[in-house]
């Protein structure tokens, strides 16, 4: 464990950390390809704070994509619920208690792309960020919402990280 935070605070001090946008299999029609992107990886650098990064912030990462885009006029909802990961050939890898986000049809799975760090995760899931319609959601995955689950409260998201993504989003429009 102590290896992979090394490597992560010594990434996030060379400004190298993983971005969604580089392996982000975008299928939406919503907003431009390139603001997508670049709101993907505004809401992962705030929420990459955790001491192993941010593998394990899938809620705040989901509670802020939902806000900025609901500040976007976009109708965004955080979702709770189990991600399932499959190989190639259709076998379950991993499964676990996940947050993404949903705007009508679309799915937004945004953060997937620094579950390598967690030790949680097996090496085998290599899954890239999604943002799309449901019905078109990677193969290597499955989400399956917990209707009526709700995110908990997260001061972090609130108080500090939702303050200065609003900031950002004002001023990039």
């Amino acid at each position: 464990m102590q290896e992979i935070v090394h490597r992560i605070r010594a990434e996030k001090a060379a400004g190298i950390r993983p971005k969604p946008s580089t392996s982000l299999i975008d299928r939406s029609s919503m907003l431009t390809p390139k603001r997508r992107r670049s709101i993907l990886d505004m809401v992962a650098g705030l929420v990459d704070e955790n001491l192993a990064g941010r593998s394990e912030m899938c809620t705040q990462f989901a509670d802020l994509l939902s806000r900025a885009l609901n500040h976007l006029n976009l109708s965004a909802r955080p979702v709770v619920g189990t991600a399932v990961y499959y190989d190639n050939n259709g076998t379950k890898i991993f499964e676990w208690r996940y947050a993404w986000v949903r705007i009508g049809e679309d799915a937004i799975d945004g953060n997937v792309d620094s579950l390598f760090e967690n030790p949680m995760v097996p090496p085998a899931v290599n899954i890239a960020p999604y943002w799309g319609p449901v019905k078109g959601t990677p193969a290597d995955r499955k989400l399956r919402e917990d209707h009526g689950a709700k995110l908990d409260h997260d001061t972090d998201v609130e108080d500090i990280w939702w303050p200065e993504l609003q900031t950002w989003l004002d001023q990039t429009q």
